[in-house]
């Protein structure tokens, strides 16, 4: 059956604060320019998942009487706290006058993420945007001269063998002047574009941080609402790993609380899941959320090599925005509000072109204006502080941070480099430690299947692995015998298992439906055997309020 095809001016992928920020504009610049908007999520906002404390800036660019609008920025920061967890027991409290200025979030506001793009979607849907949530997009569509002309949703009702299934339907062609990739961090297509296009060179490898989420109802008596609460150190320390946590005091007497393990992590046998179940135990930690429920869990990747890997974001017929491209600032914890303004420019480059008769060539004055825009020179000024973290460890690299942030305002004469990818910096097992992690008491600490429960996912079983091994060999050629296949224990979601068969030999099992989208695997296997594709869309997390 033959693909049927829409033309719109601009088709936008990914339904998140950038695709949603730059749908919105393109509309505000003129009324009457189709703008589409394809999310692989059930519904807008169910793969979204952020920490979040928001810093307004861009959105104010949107729409300057958003509290007017009933955006969902319901509490302000009202204290910071740091500190460094010396061990499970010890931590020390940083003056604040000590941190780096970009960890001050006076003006602020912690939200949910989540319930910002729904917001962001209805302002989007009643500028006349259209919006189709539970359709992947799949495939990048050329003409014969290697421009982007649009993309193609992907199939439904395809079987695990590839046969067409009695609810087949095939995916659809969506034609535009001009095609923007928003779909966050390590998106399926946005690596397909980096590599084609040639995007990074001579750019430093980007590097990642898993994030691990999640969210408590705890006792009124014990809520602070807009308290915001950093830490560095343990339980990650232990192993010479790097990354980081928070825990922030949101409306309704609920709590989100996570880690940031980097995933430049050498030693094989960390499991960034375990690690977070013991950082619940930290008093610090703890004390919050004492005679709390949890009532939600998540994981996604973040990008935050920042500057100095940040691919060009342009191509012919189309533009990379947000963290497709890795628009992260990792010195403030922060990405919205850099992503947004990402969509920001490029939506007023693709609207002015298309008033000007132009359709699928490269939109070269973007970069002009972004180099221009507050954003990166935001991303400019504080681009040393994820490789002095790398370079120096927690302590060090953060005093390096305070000079060069805080006395200098990253006006020093050099650039840091971090050239060493994730996916090359694991270790042999054999040169490293055993890790034995405590079991959970289900109290503060859980069980893996008992998270995934909660991050209500669900996938039709009956179609095609998402998860795609070049080699299907290798797992158990390598990275079984050399790492111990880290795959079953950097996964958040418990999807890589290593079993036995009836004769004793060792085999990796792939439970697909359990896949929460983090994109973790494609990032971290030491092999680059794992590919992420998008399965059917409509499938995988559906984060509440996340």
């Amino acid at each position: 059956m033959a693909r049927e095809s829409m033309p719109y001016d601009v088709v936008i992928v990914g339904a998140g604060p950038a695709g949603l920020s730059a749908a919105c504009r393109l509309k505000q610049i003129d009324t009457n320019l189709s703008v589409c908007v394809v999310e692989k999520g059930s519904e807008v906002g169910a793969h979204i998942l952020s920490g979040a404390v928001f810093e307004p800036r861009a959105l104010a660019e949107l729409f300057p009487d958003y509290l007017e609008r009933g955006a969902p920025l319901l509490t302000p920061v009202t204290s910071d706290e740091i500190y460094v967890f010396q061990s499970g027991e010890k931590s020390l409290k940083v003056p604040a006058f000590l941190t780096p200025s970009t960890m001050h979030n006076q003006g602020n506001y912690i939200i949910s993420l989540g319930n910002l793009c729904r917001w962001l979607a209805e302002q989007a849907e009643a500028l006349g945007v259209e919006i189709f949530p539970g359709f992947a997009a799949a495939e990048v569509l050329y003409d014969g001269d290697n421009r982007v002309i649009g993309i193609a949703t992907g199939d439904m009702g395809v079987s695990a063998t590839g046969e067409a299934k009695d609810t087949h339907m095939p995916g659809m062609e969506l034609h535009a002047k001009y095609t923007l990739f928003a779909e966050g961090c390590r998106g399926e297509l946005g690596k397909q574009l980096i590599a084609k296009f040639n995007l990074s060179q001579g750019m430093d490898p980007q590097h990642y941080g898993l994030g691990i989420k999640e969210l408590w109802e705890i006792p009124e008596k014990n809520h602070r609402a807009g308290l915001v609460v950093h830490t560095a150190g343990w339980p990650l320390t232990e192993t010479g790993s790097t990354g980081g946590g928070f825990l922030y005091h949101v409306g309704k007497n609920q709590i989100a609380v996570g880690l940031i393990t980097d995933l430049s992590y050498s030693n094989p046998l960390v499991n960034p899941f375990e690690e977070f179940q013991r950082y619940k135990h930290q008093p610090q930690i703890q004390k919050h959320l004492a005679g709390g429920k949890r009532v939600a869990y998540g994981a996604r990747a973040i990008a935050k090599g920042g500057l100095q890997s940040l691919p060009r974001m342009i191509f012919p017929g189309g533009l990379l925005i947000g963290d497709d491209a890795g628009t992260l600032n990792f010195a403030k914890i922060k990405g919205t509000h850099t992503a947004m303004k990402s969509a920001l420019v490029a939506a007023e480059s693709v609207a002015h072109a298309i008033i000007d008769n132009r359709a699928h060539d490269q939109l070269d004055e973007f970069e002009d204006a972004w180099r221009n825009s507050w954003a990166w020179q935001e991303l400019y000024q504080q681009r040393n502080f994820g490789p002095a973290l790398h370079k120096w460890g927690t302590v060090l690299g953060a005093a390096y941070a305070y000079l060069d942030i805080n006395i200098f305002r990253g006006r020093l004469p050099w650039t840091l480099s971090d050239p060493i990818p994730d996916h090359a910096a694991l270790k042999p097992k054999a040169k490293v430690e055993p890790i034995t992690y405590p079991k959970p008491d289900s109290i503060l600490s859980f069980d893996l299947p008992s998270s995934v429960y909660l991050a209500n996912t669900s996938h039709e079983e009956d179609q095609p692995c998402h998860l795609r091994l070049a080699s299907p060999e290798l797992p158990m050629q390598k990275n079984y015998p050399i790492y111990g296949e880290p795959a079953q224990r950097y996964c958040p979601a418990g999807v890589y298992e290593v079993l036995e068969n009836a004769g004793g030999d060792a085999y990796l099992q792939i439970n697909a439906q359990n896949c929460i989208h983090c994109k973790t695997c494609d990032i971290k296997d030491p092999q680059q055997n794992i590919t992420w594709v998008s399965p059917e869309g409509g499938g995988g997390p559906n984060y509440p309020s996340m």
